[in-house]
């Protein structure tokens, strides 16, 4: 099964348990050395981590499987851009002392299932507007955070973030698949990210966890 094997090749796995206490564990704001962490700033960190956990393999599928020049091209920007922005959140993540996730949300999992089994036609059609869904939710957050953030180091991040989520947000619209009726609207407050739902309810097996 294609899922299984972009699953099983490892992006990048974080620096695993850290010895001293996290940043992650304070449930209100804390002082480091590029400024105040905020539980949003935390929130966010955990999120671009998610992204690339489940949107590279995400983007292997759609090089292989897309049967359209714009939906391989969207592919591989998913795949180049999140291999980079994984680099700079685990970097990020060490640096404020964060421990981030080394595997995709249920949620996350079930979209890459979705995927996988789709073909032809269907899989170019759920490709681009569930993967175009889920960065419009993200870039929600990414542009609350650059805005907000008092930490130098978060947004470091969460400029590259934005720059690398508009990217693929365009190069999938350019795919001319994306059916911007069925789009969610930005999330509320800092819910978990696997609770955005999917596009076009009622299309699949997708559901909300």
């Amino acid at each position: 099964m294609f899922t299984a094997t972009a699953l099983a090749i490892p992006i990048v796995r974080s620096a695993g348990s850290y010895r001293t206490a996290r940043a992650d564990e304070s449930p209100g704001t804390v002082q480091t050395p590029s400024g105040p962490l905020t539980p949003l700033d935390r929130d966010f960190v955990k999120r671009v981590r998610l992204a690339g956990l489940w949107e590279i393999p995400a983007g292997r599928m759609a090089v292989v499987k897309g049967g359209t020049p714009e939906v391989r091209t969207a592919g591989q920007h998913l795949i180049d851009g999140h291999t980079e922005l994984d680099r700079a959140v685990l970097d990020t993540a060490r640096t404020l002392g964060l421990g981030v996730p080394d595997e995709p949300s249920a949620q996350q999992k079930a979209w890459l299932k979705q995927l996988d089994d789709a073909q032809g036609p269907e899989f170019d059609r759920l490709f681009a507007n569930i993967v175009r869904n889920a960065h419009g939710q993200v870039f929600a957050v990414v542009a609350q955070v650059r805005a907000g953030t008092q930490n130098s180091t978060v947004r470091d991040l969460a400029t590259a973030a934005n720059s690398t989520v508009l990217d693929h947000m365009t190069v999938l619209e350019e795919t001319g698949l994306v059916k911007f009726g069925d789009l969610s609207g930005p999330p509320a407050g800092t819910s978990s990210p696997s609770s955005v739902p999917s596009p076009g309810q009622g299309s699949g097996p997708v559901t909300q966890r």
